[in-house]
């Protein structure tokens, strides 16, 4: 699968002996998951975090695009407790990341997403969780903050229920260290979902 040159580069660059041994524990379930619904062809995820601007829209992009290269029938989304917007900085984030991004709108502006020619876009924007366009059955809730997972505690149709907590970038906003900071998250995500989808192939 030939991503654009520059997300492949990424890609190339992501290791996964940089993800721990407690870390490959908590990334087990879902690659559990995956490989138990991979024969039926109903793969859905549905990442959650309490205002889908950050960290589960980088878990949307990088599952799918993990998906695609190791040539898995996986359907990535993501939601949120609250509808906010797409956070600007994590958009440049992916940018930098290689991702090509066209957007429209102006209050919670909708992101066209691709990471391979022959991709259809997609279409990122911050949502509830139980949006029209998210899955209704058969999908497993990973929940990427610790407030969205405590707060929100149950979760109509889902098959599975995961914690993939991560750190929020937003607490570096307005500083110094913003970018790195927006580009150690995202790499971050990208390495254990391109680690649980590399999993679901060598079996």
């Amino acid at each position: 699968m030939e991503l654009y040159s520059k997300i492949a580069k990424t890609v190339r660059n992501l290791t996964f002996h940089q993800v721990s041994s407690e870390r490959r524990k908590v990334l087990q379930p879902l690659i559990d998951y995956i490989k138990s619904n991979i024969s039926a062809n109903e793969v859905n995820l549905n990442f959650i975090c309490t205002h889908n601007s950050r960290r589960s829209q980088f878990a949307q992009l990088w599952a799918q695009t993990a998906a695609y290269y190791y040539g898995i029938n996986a359907n990535c989304f993501s939601g949120g407790v609250e509808e906010t917007s797409f956070n600007e900085r994590a958009v440049a984030a992916i940018i930098r990341a290689g991702f090509n991004v066209t957007s429209k709108g102006e209050e919670n502006p909708q992101y066209s997403v691709t990471y391979a020619k022959d991709t259809k876009p997609l279409i990122m924007y911050s949502k509830l969780f139980d949006a029209k366009s998210n899955p209704s059955t058969h999908f497993a809730a990973v929940m990427t903050c610790s407030h969205a997972d405590e707060n929100c505690p149950f979760i109509a149709g889902t098959q599975k229920r995961l914690p993939l907590l991560y750190e929020d970038p937003k607490e570096f906003d307005g500083t110094a260290e913003e970018s790195n900071k927006y580009d150690e998250r995202s790499t971050q995500i990208a390495t254990e979902l391109f680690y649980v989808f590399s999993n679901v192939v060598e079996q």
